[in-house]
């Protein structure tokens, strides 16, 4: 129905029954309601038809009430009972009269004892469903008495919180449902609505609201600051009345405040609304709004905190609004909310500092307040996720945190700010712009002369980019060697062997330095289980992996016994993973050099133990062994075999269990031959046997040996090898060929 066609709305009403409350003291008078719309000619559009019903409260009925006089004005007053009516009204007032409450002593026992806190709404909540076409009804309510004003705004606020009536509602309402209307619906981002905002005094009247509510709540402070006083000047402990009494004040204290924080809620987002107006902005300036949006600061409510503090942030981009934070000292309110576990509070609060921090005043009271070190440790934080370190190194913020380092006079540099230079280290831009000039230089002196572990580890963190920022390190490899001592600090220590492990670059002569330095044997008796902590433990074999690509290196450390010493510190910590792959890289290492692999293979066990950990369930330790177990076949034929053997057994031990455990039926004991399959499979290992495979030509050779290689060239057709495999080698993975109960299947290595 286009709006234009609706001319008129006619409404009847048609009184009903009236029946007793079933436990209250009050009558229920049922009446239906029906509103027709009419159009331009008079005939009816649109009709709906509603049963209602209205309580009329008695709370003056009593033993001694006069039934015919209460009567008669319950007629008189309530327009839906037609006087006719009066017999029947004055029969159930008797029975109202004469009702006994059986629950009532019982309730009101209870709450005397243990009082009940009302619920934040109390009063609001009705069972009537508001329907437009009672509007009248609704506004006539809000010239009655308290009970009946409750409920007309409860209906009314059910309407308005449905935007589809708003428009129909604003223009065919009257001027006292316009205020009322506006004052509840305060999701005011309807800008239609900024007008008739502003022209009822809305936004004045919310402003004393919140002023008032200001003033209660610092009155309230004070009386519960009083009764903590005298609980807290209590000379004998047996009294505890004062106690009680500042229990009970506090628990009604925290029940109003959370009311009040509601309320302001409600108020501050129809003025933050009001605002986007700047000349309505002006006047809320000139009615000291900042002021109490500062005062608003100390409360603890989050989404109360992220209004407040969203406002102050729209009005500090004018001056005269800061100057009026600078005299709330509004800074040393904000800095308690920095960091702040709620996510939107930090970013909004972080962003109001911003703007106040073109103040040059305001920016030395932050670092008065110790705004600095918060900020620092928060950043500290970020710049551990890449991306956020790769747009510090972008905004040049390292550069003037790097000065800060410098210019620090003590002999160890702030918690906070070598955290972040630790983690800003971490990205190969940001050490880039550190190593520019002097700056590791400076970094080296001054770590080595304080021997502060963190900014030696912050030097290790630059040490492990790959680049002209390693070749730097050369110059100070000798600094770093000296400090390797049983007299050093541990923490020290650690770092140091960490940043020579880092240090793989080829001119680098490792069997110098370990011998100039005497290194050896400070290496060999860390790898004792037990001798130092596992840390520096970890990075001692580490280093070793480092000095290992030296051949020279290699030898030097295969004669010194280095090598069993890895072996026993494996066996003790064979449960951690991280041992264990580094020890198994050193080996790794170790077999690219004759002198180290020839030690390795024949003097040691290490290729079983490798061997033993090519099924890891770890991945990398999985990685690090099978590389140097084929390093191993290639120069040793007896470990290949046994290589071979236990990856032909691992890539098919479901078949090597079925043939192992099944008894073949007779039909199947001929299959190959006329020999029998039983001795074969009982006898010896199943391994041993060649005439289990098959060959171009039949069964292979005796010897039993089978490359890859001799599938390569072959594929598949009805159990046999026959033709030319039609794929490249280059494109093809290898097979091992298996035996499965007479028929053959490829299983990818």
């Amino acid at each position: 129905m286009q709006g234009e066609d609706a001319r008129y709305l006619k409404r009847k009403v048609k009184g009903g029954n009236i029946d007793v409350h079933p436990s209250e003291k009050a009558l229920i008078v049922h009446y239906e309601v029906e509103a027709t719309i009419l159009g331009e000619m008079g005939d009816p559009m649109l009709g709906e038809r509603k049963e209602c019903q209205k309580i009329i409260r008695l709370k003056s009925l009593n033993a001694n009430t006069d039934i015919a006089s209460l009567a008669r004005k319950v007629v008189e007053e309530c327009k839906l009972i037609h006087p006719s009516k009066l017999a029947e009204v004055e029969q159930l007032l008797y029975y109202l009269q004469n009702r006994r409450d059986a629950s009532a002593g019982k309730e009101k026992k209870e709450k005397s004892s243990k009082p009940k806190d009302p619920p934040p709404f109390e009063g609001m909540e009705i069972d009537e469903v508001a329907n437009i076409n009672d509007m009248d009804e609704y506004i006539e309510l809000l010239y009655e008495d308290i009970p009946d004003k409750v409920r007309g705004s409860a209906l009314i606020l059910q309407l308005a919180r449905n935007p589809d009536n708003l428009e129909e509602l604003l223009i065919n309402g009257n001027k006292g449902f316009k205020l009322f209307l506006i004052c509840f619906f305060l999701q005011c981002s309807f800008s239609q609505f900024h007008g008739i905002i502003t022209h009822y005094k809305i936004g004045a009247l919310c402003m004393n609201i919140i002023d008032h509510e200001l003033k209660r709540h610092e009155l309230w402070q004070e009386e519960l600051a009083k009764k903590k006083k005298a609980d807290i000047l209590l000379v004998y402990p047996e009294n505890q009345t004062l106690k009680k009494d500042y229990e009970k004040t506090y628990k009604k204290y925290q029940g109003l405040v959370v009311k009040q924080e509601q309320l302001l809620r409600v108020a501050l987002y129809l003025l933050l609304n009001l605002a986007e107006d700047t000349r309505t902005e002006l006047k809320m300036r000139n009615k000291n709004i900042v002021h109490m949006l500062v005062k608003a600061l100390d409360r603890d409510n989050f989404e109360l905190l992220i209004l407040v503090v969203s406002f102050l942030k729209k009005l500090s981009i004018f001056m005269e609004n800061k100057n009026d934070m600078v005299e709330m000292d509004i800074v040393e309110k904000l800095v308690k909310m920095v960091p702040c576990e709620h996510e939107d509070l930090l970013n909004i609060t972080l962003r109001l500092l911003l703007n106040l921090s073109f103040d040059t005043g305001l920016r030395n009271k932050m670092v008065q307040v110790g705004l600095l070190p918060k900020l620092t440790a928060l950043l500290g934080m970020f710049c551990s996720n890449t991306d956020i370190s790769a747009g510090i190194a972008k905004s040049f913020l390292a550069l003037s945190l790097m000065k800060m380092l410098f210019e620090c006079p003590d002999e160890r540099v702030d918690l906070e700010l070598i955290s972040f230079c630790i983690n800003l280290a971490a990205n190969k831009r940001n050490v880039q712009l550190i190593c520019e000039g002097n700056g590791l230089k400076m970094l080296m002196k001054r770590a080595l002369k304080f021997k502060d572990p963190l900014l030696m580890k912050m030097i290790r963190n630059i040490s492990q980019h790959d680049g002209p920022t390693k070749n730097l390190f050369i110059d100070y490899v000798g600094d770093l060697a000296a400090q390797i001592s049983n007299d050093e600090e541990e923490e020290f220590v650690i770092e140091c062997l960490g940043t020579l492990a880092n240090l793989t670059l080829p001119d680098l002569d490792w069997e110098l330095v370990l011998k100039e330095y005497k290194l050896v044997p400070y290496l060999k008796d860390k790898l004792k289980p037990g001798s130092a902590e596992d840390d520096l433990v970890l990075e001692v074999v580490i280093m070793i992996g480092t000095v290992s690509m030296d051949d020279s290196c290699a030898a030097l450390l295969a004669k010194s016994g280095i090598i069993p010493a890895l072996i026993e510190l494996l066996n003790a910590q064979q449960e951690d993973d991280e041992f264990v792959c580094q020890i198994i890289y050193v080996f790794y290492q170790m077999v690219f050099h004759q002198a180290t692999r020839d030690v390795i293979i024949k003097e040691t066990q290490a290729p079983a133990y490798l061997i033993d950990l090519m099924h890891d369930k770890n991945a990398e330790i999985r990685k690090v062994c099978d590389n140097t177990l084929d390093i191993i076949a290639e120069y040793d034929e007896e470990w290949a075999k046994k290589i071979q053997s236990e990856k032909f057994r691992w890539h098919n031990s479901q078949w090597l269990e079925m043939v192992e455990s099944r008894q073949m039926d007779d039909s199947e004991q001929y299959l190959y031959g006329d020999d029998r399959i039983e001795p074969y499979i009982h006898e010896g290992d199943i391994l041993e046997r060649p005439d289990l495979y098959y060959n171009a030509d039949g069964l292979m050779a005796p010897d039993g040996a089978v490359s890859p290689d001799f599938f390569g060239d072959y594929h598949l057709q009805n159990g046999d090898l026959v033709g030319q495999h039609p794929f490249s080698r280059s494109t093809v993975q290898p097979f091992v060929w298996s035996l499965c109960l007479g028929r053959g299947y490829w299983h990818e290595v």
